[in-house]
């Protein structure tokens, strides 16, 4: 079973995913995205991975998301936190977005358990005013239209609210 929970920054799209996530019996799987370029971020990062009790396992995987997603035994829950930072991570190392993204599309069109993924939908603002921005909301886009096209539930995420899509 494949749940994409997606929302804009804010939210609530990680609390709600953890929730349903230990709704699952542990052990469970959080496979980290994030990479910490400045103090914020690994403040933030600390921040999230003291939230977590125990029960969990972390897996750090700001690229190599797919061979993370495969070596999970069949069966573990797991949240993947986030679809937007591991595709930020793969245009800022300039690799092929269009084969990473349907890499990806083709490993979470299989789960193997309950698996959660964030996203972030960041094509509802304004058209952005320089062109890696507009290419990022473009890929962003395209990468949650084949994750929703093969998960099972869809939920959006609106001031922590979560809506039924799929």
């Amino acid at each position: 079973m494949l749940t994409l929970v997606i929302g804009g920054g804010g939210a609530g799209t990680r609390a709600h995913a953890e929730r349903l996530v230990t709704a699952c019996p542990a052990p469970w799987a959080y496979i980290a995205t994030a990479q910490a370029y400045d103090d914020e971020m690994r403040e933030r990062i600390a921040l999230h991975r003291s939230r977590r009790g125990e029960g969990w396992t972390t897996i750090d995987a700001p690229l190599d998301l797919i061979g993370a997603i495969e070596a999970l035994p069949d069966g573990r829950p797991v949240l993947i936190d986030c679809l937007t930072l591991w595709l930020a991570n793969h245009m800022l190392a300039e690799h092929d977005i269009e084969a990473e993204c349907q890499g990806l599309a083709d490993v979470l069109s299989r789960p193997r358990g309950p698996w959660f993924v964030v996203s972030n939908e960041v094509g509802q603002g304004i058209v952005p005013d320089n062109a890696l921005a507009r290419r990022f909301r473009d890929a962003a886009g395209r990468l949650n239209q084949q994750v929703a096209a093969v998960a099972d539930t869809v939920l959006m995420m609106v001031a922590g609210l979560p809506l039924k899509v799929k």
